[in-house]
């Protein structure tokens, strides 16, 4: 099986929402952030392309048909060339909306990682920290200004790089009707997906970091 669908948005973006609707259209599963969380055997082929800028893509993505989030959205020009029939989903929302998203869902997530003992689950942390906080954004995770521009430049980035045919910037605020023309599929008779709201990022996050206390404490 080979990606059929590339999702190049960062996280916030509605992208767990598009997780779900990208199944229900027949490309799924999807890899999201939370396959990681539930596949810590995949840590090692992350941990290789932060190391190399390469890893074994099939095999990381055996099973799966599309993906979304990061990490995979650090690596879209990887993937979109690894995957050249794969179309590119480059999934938006208002700059500002994102900021206060992010602020309040992964950024302090990634704060935690300095609470937590050695490990497979502070490794994954320490990986999800190196793509987002120090790649992305250089650790300026509270200089607004910073954050907005490069949001917009990697859109802009994707949008230069990537042929217009190929690719579909989306927010998911528009419903099926875009997505599902662009995939050539037709459109589900229900609603759109709608989920991983910022209440419920937080109590997520709330569940694995009490998971992992009481794993440390075993």
């Amino acid at each position: 099986m080979t990606l059929k669908v590339v999702g190049a948005g960062f996280g916030r973006t509605g992208t767990k929402s598009l997780k779900a609707a990208l199944a229900q259209l027949g490309f799924g599963p999807c890899y999201h952030m939370i396959e990681l969380h539930e596949n810590l055997d995949h840590l090692v082929y992350w941990q290789e392309a932060m190391e190399t800028g390469r890893t074994d893509w099939d095999a990381l993505f055996e099973g799966y048909e599309a993906c979304v989030d990061w990490p995979a959205a650090y690596y879209w020009r990887e993937l979109t060339a690894f995957y050249p029939d794969a179309k590119v989903l480059l999934s938006v929302r208002s700059a500002d909306s994102w900021l206060k998203s992010i602020q309040a869902t992964i950024f302090p997530t990634l704060h935690g990682l300095f609470d937590m003992p050695p490990g497979i689950l502070r490794d994954r942390r320490e990986m999800t920290y190196e793509i987002i906080a120090r790649r992305t954004f250089e650790e300026r995770l509270d200089d607004r200004g910073y954050l907005i521009a490069a949001f917009n430049r990697h859109i802009e980035d994707v949008q230069n790089e990537i042929p217009g045919d190929r690719l579909l910037t989306y927010d998911v605020a528009e419903g099926w009707d875009p997505l599902c023309d662009f995939l050539d599929v037709d459109v589900p008779q229900t609603a759109f997906p709608s989920t991983n709201t910022t209440a419920e990022f937080q109590e997520r996050a709330r569940e694995r970091d009490r998971a992992a206390s009481a794993a440390n404490k075993t």
